[in-house]
């Protein structure tokens, strides 16, 4: 077995980005990610996340030299600085159920960060926590909503007989429109719009980059306390927003202000994963494009969505505008289509949020797990 770092030649790419099609051969769960995306997120010259993070990419080969693993190993310097911390992370992991393949990948990643000054690693991260990550490790028989990782059964015993342990688990609830409120629940609601000045308004497509630029204040504002997070720069938030415009349903994405200021935002985007699996290539040429273009817009396929991100500056928290937020998309998303929505990722112990789901009886489904492990 060997391990070799990822050149810029074509077989190199080409085992790096298509080894996934043979990890998960005879998965019945598995949806082919977009390649187009992957390379896109690992684009070092033109996504604006490496102008502070370094990478790395390597191969695992077997005897008969067929790729039967690979690796990315990054350094982030923003989180580093605003953490205070010397972490590199591993992320973009596929591996065959093999020990000896993965400890020999997270040997090669480890020694990497090492020398690049770090005493510590977590992963997985695709880069970050802005970014997929999470290891999956139960509901291996139900299928990931739109950008969120998924794994074969054996991928935690790999990484845990590694030496990894659980630093931080992240939770994925579903909510559909088989829900009901309380009345307590819905009058409180009312009442505390109409006391605080609350009002709901959806992204202006037609003033789509000044609105993303409320979203970046509130998202950096909201987030900067949790676990893990790091502030996005402008230019990595205008990329990501750039990317998910043609996908955004403007009724899907709101905007919180509270006596006219921006205070808190929700974006629901639709679950293309359900396109995707019927595109086994996961390349969108020559014809994924057309099957893309025909299920999202005719929606014959498209009847679910995710709730990607929603955010809550912290002077409003007190106001529980959360809760008002799923409930708006509770009551909005089944009579545009899309009776089901999953609400992800949550961390374990970000109590308010969570409470706020089990009040509105959503189901915790699946749990993505981030572990830890010193160098």
């Amino acid at each position: 077995m060997q391990i070799r770092e990822v050149t810029s030649s074509k077989k190199d790419q080409d085992d790096f980005f298509l080894l996934p099609w043979d990890i998960y051969e005879n998965d019945p769960a598995f949806v082919p990610p977009l390649l187009m995306a992957v390379k896109q997120v690992l684009d070092t010259k033109k996504n604006p996340f490496w102008q502070h993070a370094k990478l790395k990419m390597w191969n695992a080969y077997d005897d008969k030299n067929e790729c039967v693993g690979r690796i990315a190993g990054v350094v982030d310097e923003n989180h580093n600085n605003f953490h205070n911390e010397k972490t590199g992370f591993w992320g973009f992991f596929e591996c065959i159920n093999d020990q000896t393949v993965a400890d020999g990948l997270f040997k090669t990643v480890a020694e990497w960060a090492k020398a690049e000054g770090m005493d510590k690693l977590r992963g997985p991260m695709n880069p970050s926590t802005n970014h997929e990550c999470g290891l999956q490790i139960d509901a291996f028989h139900t299928k990931p909503f739109i950008m969120m990782t998924q794994n074969p059964s054996y991928y935690p015993a790999l990484v845990e007989k590694a030496g990894f342990a659980k630093a931080k688990d992240l939770y994925a609830w579903l909510l559909d429109n088989n829900r009901t409120f309380e009345d307590r629940l819905l009058k409180g609601a009312a009442r505390l719009e109409k006391n605080e000045g609350i009002t709901f308004r959806h992204i202006n497509m037609k003033r789509y980059d000044e609105d993303v630029e409320h979203i970046i204040r509130i998202y950096n504002d909201a987030w900067e306390k949790n676990w893990g997070f790091v502030p996005m720069t402008d230019d990595e938030f205008r990329y990501m927003a750039k990317d998910m415009k043609p996908i955004v349903i403007p009724e899907l994405v709101f905007i919180v202000e509270v006596r006219g200021e921006p205070a808190a935002f929700g974006l629901w985007v639709p679950d293309l994963n359900q396109v995707m699996e019927k595109i086994p290539s996961g390349k969108l040429f020559p014809t994924g494009f057309i099957k893309l273009l025909w299920h999202t817009k005719v929606r014959k396929t498209v009847n679910r969505g995710r709730i990607l991100t929603l955010g809550v500056k912290k002077k409003f928290r007190h106001l529980g505008l959360a809760s008002l937020l799923y409930m708006r998309y509770y009551n909005t998303a089944p009579s545009m289509g899309y009776p089901v929505a999953e609400c992800s990722w949550i961390l374990e112990d970000n109590d308010a949020m969570n409470q706020g789901l089990k009040l509105m009886k959503a189901d915790l489904y699946k749990t993505y797990r981030i572990y830890d492990k010193s160098i």
